[in-house]
Order: structure tokens, then C-alpha cells, then sequence
């Protein structure tokens, strides 16, 4: 099935062609939806971007394309509105033969891809021997979504975790380990660790604090500094028949693991799926990547160091600022990693689209290391690359969220309370309802509630913002939250329940027929759900998805109140029945797009 848009552009462009001949065919008939209800559903504006090169007014080039327009099969006649605006008003029975057929699609009539893309999302990206914290929920949750929509769309997806689990700090943490547990220094340990068995897991406990206590000592013990770098060479070392070499890397395997652990309770929570890549697996490539810049006279070296200087960039005082792709004392640093991943991505998993989601904060460094990687003519023209950047997340005083002590608020904690709060809602409204449930119903309906309530809160605003975090908005029942979308989803299945209805089997003849004019309204939304998720697809803003959802529920609700379902005759009770089943369908459909699951009671 062809979007409606689609359907209507195509006709435009053919009455364009039609009207003022080929060189036409690829004009935009810039065609958006209508602002005012009253004027119709869309609206192309293409009459007034022709006027100057037509040497004509607007309206007569308006109405030179509707003499030659023909939409009779979707919309009402077409209408000509001030200056030269084409308005056009979709038909009843179009609507209801649109909804007929979509309902009985589990896409709901969404087309996939015409050219689906092998397409990577890079998202989350912690650190290894450190906790998430409130930093990492925007990438996770965004990214997250976004790989949901592109998959939706036929794309090939592929979710890369590009954890920092290299470099110096890792020379501190093995060298902290083995201090503190110096009965691991053995071959039993070398074999487990690096066999990845069960049994070589060790309780580093709190990682954190562990990371403190190895930095503490580095910073105040020159004997220990001086291990912690040995060990930064055994790490970065290929020798494999070196005893004290194979420990040191059975080392970072154990505390690289005992991280993963720590990340896989944040993802399940969350419901995330991602592929992790760290930054070591990239290390056997970076000096290949110096090579090849030096080879398209692309580096300089500044300082002792090796670097690429780039266009429209500059320090303080004005003077060009490169971008250090090998420092003074060889070593490598964030760059040469990511230009690493970057030829890796395009010359081994193929990619035709890189997307990278993180804060904005790091936007020059994208722009950066994008720019050397152009210059360095490794971008094939169909390969696109994409920063995703996004605000932070503030505390209700406009400052960055953090602990009362002013600590970075853990993940984990955050998840934690929202659950929490989540429980002691259900609680007080059970109470107030004199109602009973079990316990695994109501932890359920927690777990559900604050996670979605944390994630909707995050995805409903633009991700270029930065945004307010607050537990009570975010669980509100009005307004646009989880729990408003997610209680007009169990309003739909309470009509369920209460009239006894099987929504997979309301009769052989059933059909969709729009009278009222909130069931007409509610038509029209349902059908824009191909155009929103195109543009997401697109922009890479789930923030337009959950307007879209949100609207649904508002203009379900308002239907709700407006058109009996249960106590009207037929064939309007089976019609109404089919809008309420459809919006759940979309509702359902539109949460699973944002990583948001649906409950049937709440």
C-alpha cells in the first residue's frame, strides 16, 4: 500500500509535467499537511516557488495544475486558497477503505525500504571499570529507538556498544587487581579468565570505589606508577609465550567481564540489545591508519607529534588546530580509534550508513575526524555519516543532574527509584479503588510504568535540547507520559473485557464507517503513521513518534467521549470497535518503535 502523501505527490508531479512539461519532473510539489483543519488535510505550496520562473501569479499557476490534476480516487475536488495554495480534503470513503485494509496488516500498511541499507548505530559506549551513569541514559534509550525504527523500516542493523575498554587506565586497574588479590597470579587464573569460563569470574565489588582505589594509588606512588605502565606494555603486547604477558591480558579479560556484568543488568532493565566493539578491537589497526594518512600527504607533525590540520578550526589565538592522530610518545588516542572503526565499518561490515549517538559535546570531535576521513578520500559517495548529538539531562534547579552530595547520579539508582515510584502509585490507586491484585501484577505494572515513564520522558523531547528531569511529570497520568499513552492503550482492552469482545473476530462483514466527526479525525491520524515514521527513519528524531502517539491518545480519548462503542447499534458498534482495536494496533506498534512495552491492566 502507497502512503497517501506519496500517492498525492506522485499525482502533483504528473499534473506539473502535464501542465508545464518534462523539465518539471523532479520540481517538489511541496505538499505538507494543512495547518487549519478547515482547509483541508494537505496543502501544496508549489504555485508560489514557480511564480518568478513562470513569469505568472501564483493562483493562475495554481490553477493550471489542478486543471490538470487528478486525485478523484483520494480526495474531494481541489481547492484553490489565497495567494496560490492547493488544498486538498481526503474522501470519506477513501479514509474508510484505507483503515479496512490495514487493519487486518500487522505493519499496519507501512512499506519497508525501497533500498533497504546495511545501516550501524553506535550507541551507549560506557567505560569499562566504571559504572553507567545518568550520562549514558540518553545515548542507550536514543539509540536504542533509533535502531528499532531503521530495523521496522527493512534495514540491516547492526548495534555496536564501542566500550572504552583500552589504554593507560587499564595498566592502573590490573596493576590494582593483582595487588589486592595476589593469590590470582597463576596459571588456574589465566586459563579460566582467558577460556571466559563461569569460573573465572571474580567479585571486584563495587567497581567504582575499585577504580578510586587504583587511581589514588597511581597518583600518589611512583613505584606503583611504575608498574601500572609495564603493565600498559604487557597489555599492548603480541607476544603470547611470555608468562607474565599472558596474566597481565587474563587480567583484562577478568575486569573487562566483571564490567559487562555490571552492563547487562543497565540492558536488561532496559530492554536494550547491542553488539559490543570496544576500542581494543580496533587497536591492531591504528598503525595502519597513521600509514595511510602519511601516504596521502594528509599528516604533519607538530610538536613530536603526528597530525592532520584541519579547515575551519583554530585554537584560541586564531592558529589552525589539528587533530593528533599519534602522540609525542607513540601512543594513539580517541581519533586514530574512531578513524580506525571508521574504515573498518565501511570496508568489512559494509555499511552504507554510520549513525553515532552521543552528546553534543563531542560534535567537533566528529566533525573532525569525519573531515581527516573525507580528506583522506575513504568516504565512498554512498556512504553516509551521521552524528547524532543530544542535550543533557538536567535536575529540576536548570543545572546538570546530579546527587544532593553532587556526585553523577548512577543509572542504576535512577532506574531504581522510578520503579519505585512507579509501585507506590499502584499502590495508593489500588487503595483508593478498594481493589486487590497480586504482587507479581503490581511489581509487573511498576517495572513497566517507571521504566517507560523514564524512556518516553527522555525520546518525547527533541534530542538536540537538554531537559528536566522529574520522577513526578514523568509518571503522570496526564499529559504527554508513558503512563497517559499507556493507559489509552488498557482503556482499549478494558472495552475488551467489559463487552466481552474478541477483537480478532468481530465478523466476516465487518467495516470501518466514519460518521462523527471525532471518528473521522481519529481516521486521519491513524493514517499518518507511514509519513512520521519515514521522517524518523529520516531525521533521526524519535521526539516525532511520540508527538504522533501522543496525539493518538488525545484524539482516541476524545472520540472515546464522543462516540458510544459498547452502547451504540450496529453497524456502528462493530465500526468503533475496529477504530478502538486499530489505535491500540498503532499505540502498541508505535511504543514497541520507542522500546516501550504495553500492559493490558493497570
Amino acid at each position: 500500500m502507497n502512503a497517501t502523501q506519496e500517492q498525492l505527490k506522485l499525482k502533483l508531479t504528473q499534473a506539473l509535467v502535464a501542465a508545464f512539461g518534462t523539465d518539471y519532473t523532479n520540481t517538489d510539489p511541496i505538499l505538507v499537511s494543512a495547518s487549519n483543519p478547515k482547509f483541508g488535510d494537505y496543502q501544496a505550496n508549489v504555485a508560489l516557488s514557480l511564480s518568478k520562473k513562470l513569469g505568472k501569479q501564483p493562483r493562475i499557476i495554481a490553477g493550471e495544475i489542478v486543471s490538470k490534476l487528478d486525485v478523484s480516487d483520494i480526495c474531494e475536488p481541489p481547492e484553490i486558497a489565497g495567494p496560490g495554495f492547493i488544498n486538498l480534503k481526503l474522501q470519506t470513503s477513501y479514509l474508510e477503505a484505507q483503515l479496512n485494509a490495514i487493519q487486518i496488516d500487522a505493519r499496519l500498511g507501512i512499506p519497508t525500504a525501497t533500498n533497504p541499507q546495511k545501516q550501524i548505530v553506535d550507541f551507549s559506549s560506557p567505560n569499562i571499570a566504571k559504572e553507567m551513569h545518568v550520562g549514558h541514559l540518553r545515548s542507550t534509550i536514543i539509540g536504542d529507538s533509533i535502531a528499532r525504527i531503521l530495523e521496522f523500516c527493512g534495514h540491516d542493523v547492526l548495534r555496536l556498544n564501542h566500550v572504552g575498554d583500552w589504554g593507560t587506565q587499564f595498566g592502573m586497574l590490573i596493576t590494582h587487581l593483582f595487588d589486592r588479590y595476589p593469590d590470582l597470579q597463576g596459571a588456574t587464573f589465566i586459563e579460566t579468565s582467558l577460556g571466559n569460563s563461569l569460573e573465572g569470574d571474580i567479585n571486584i565489588g563495587d567497581l567504582v570505589e575499585f577504580y578510586r582505589e587504583a587511581k589514588k594509588k597511581f597518583d600518589n606512588n611512583e613505584e606503583f606508577q611504575k608498574r601500572s605502565r609495564e603493565a600498559v606494555v604487557r597489555l599492548q603486547s603480541r607476544d603470547s609465550s611470555d608468562f607474565l604477558t599472558t596474566w597481565t591480558k587474563a587480567a583484562w579479560f577478568a575486569i573487562c567481564k566483571a564490567s559487562r556484568k555490571e552492563f547487562q543488568i543497565i540492558y536488561d532493565l532496559l530492554n536494550i540489545k547491542l553488539i559490543e566493539r570496544g576500542e581494543s578491537f580496533y587497536n591492531p589497526l591504528l598503525p595502519k591508519v597513521v600509514e595511510n594518512l602519511a601516504t596521502t600527504g594528509l599528516l604533519e607533525s607538530s610538536q613530536g607529534a603526528k597530525c592532520v590540520f584541519l579547515d575551519g578550526f583554530t585554537n584560541r589565538e586564531g592558529n589552525p588546530l589539528p587533530l593528533i592522530v599519534q602522540k609525542t610518545d607513540g601512543g594513539y588516542n580517541y581519533a586514530t580509534t574512531d578513524l580506525a572503526a571508521l574504515g573498518y565499518r565501511i570496508q568489512e561490515d559494509k555499511a552504507k550508513r554510520i549513525v553515532y549517538v552521543t552528546d553534543e559535546g563531542q560534535s567537533n570531535h566528529f566533525a573532525q575526524f569525519f573531515q581527516v576521513a573525507r580528506k583522506a578520500n575513504w568516504i565512498p559517495e554512498d556512504v553516509e555519516l551521521v552524528h547524532v548529538p543530544f542535550g543533557l539531562v538536567l535536575g529540576e534547579d536548570g543545572k546538570k543532574f546530579k546527587t544532593r552530595s553532587g556526585d553523577t547520579v548512577r543509572l542504576r539508582d535512577l532506574l531504581d527509584e522510578a520503579i519505585n515510584r512507579a509501585r507506590a502509585d499502584i499502590e495508593n490507586r489500588l487503595q483508593e479503588d478498594e481493589r486487590t491484585e497480586p504482587e507479581e501484577f503490581m511489581q509487573n505494572v511498576a517495572e513497566v510504568v517507571g521504566i517507560s515513564a523514564v524512556k518516553y520522558a527522555d525520546l518525547s523531547q527533541n534530542r538536540t535540547s537538554s531537559y528536566v528531569f522529574s520522577y513526578d511529570k514523568m509518571l503522570s497520568l496526564k499529559g504527554n507520559t508513558a503512563p497517559y499513552l499507556l493507559y489509552a492503550y488498557v482503556r482499549i482492552q478494558g472495552i475488551s473485557r467489559q463487552g466481552n469482545i474478541d477483537f480478532t473476530n468481530l465478523g466476516i462483514n465487518r467495516q470501518i464507517l466514519l460518521k462523527e466527526d471525532a471518528e473521522l479525525t481519529l481516521a486521519k491520524h491513524l493514517l499518518q503513521l507511514d509519513e512520521v515514521i519515514k521522517e524518523v527513519e529520516q531525521d533521526l528524531l524519535p521526539n516525532r513518534l511520540c508527538d504522533y502517539l501522543y496525539q493518538l491518545s488525545d484524539k482516541f480519548n476524545k472520540f472515546y467521549e464522543n462516540c458510544p462503542v459498547l452502547k451504540s447499534e450496529e453497524p456502528a458498534r462493530t465500526s468503533r470497535l475496529m477504530l478502538c482495536d486499530l489505535t491500540a494496533k498503532t499505540l502498541k506498534l508505535g511504543l514497541s518503535l520507542l522500546g516501550i512495552k504495553v500492559l493490558e491492566r493497570m
